[in-house]
């Protein structure tokens, strides 16, 4: 979720010509993307969270209109997503930190971050519901296919692995 996350500010910072500086991705730290110079940095800011929905929810739409086998698992995914940039932004007028605190300084109103949380949320669970017998849960609890826990268990290795080794390389913490 955080990869999508700040690959969405990095691809406003992209669009509105400001210059990606720093990703920071480790697995045991919140991500952070630093611009500058950012000319748009509502924009930037807006990305992470716009995106890092958008992108998971068309990755699902992808794999339904292909009839995957694997679509409950981009449902899940997309649904994660969802909640969590709409936990993340929406609490965000309680206690804003993070990307709510920079939208709250540049001008957004707090509103516009509870609103964002309060369509963003319900949608995730929305998707989350009925989806336990995928997952062995449940009254009508299925079978889990253990390739699909096979790939989600490889799948988080590599992604634990790269940010690890883009800390490494990139030397930020």
């Amino acid at each position: 979720m955080q990869i999508v996350h700040e690959a969405g500010h990095v691809l406003a910072a992209w669009l509105t010509r400001g210059t990606v500086t720093a990703v920071v991705l480790h697995p045991l730290a919140i991500s952070r993307t630093d611009v500058s110079p950012n000319p748009q940095p509502l924009v930037v800011v807006w990305g992470g969270p716009i995106i890092g929905c958008a992108l998971p929810m068309f990755a699902w739409w992808l794999t339904s209109k292909a009839g995957l086998p694997s679509i409950h698992l981009w449902r899940f995914f997309a649904a994660f997503c969802l909640v969590a940039n709409g936990v993340y932004i929406g609490y965000g007028v309680i206690e804003p930190v993070g990307d709510a605190h920079d939208m709250l300084r540049l001008g957004t109103p707090p509103w516009l971050l509870a609103a964002f949380g309060m369509v963003t949320i319900p949608i995730g669970f929305a998707l989350w519901n009925r989806q336990g017998k995928h997952f062995g849960f449940g009254e009508v609890a299925g079978v889990v296919c253990r390739g699909h826990v096979f790939g989600i268990v490889v799948l988080l290795l590599l992604v634990i692995a790269f940010e690890l080794l883009w800390t490494r390389l990139t030397g930020f913490r």
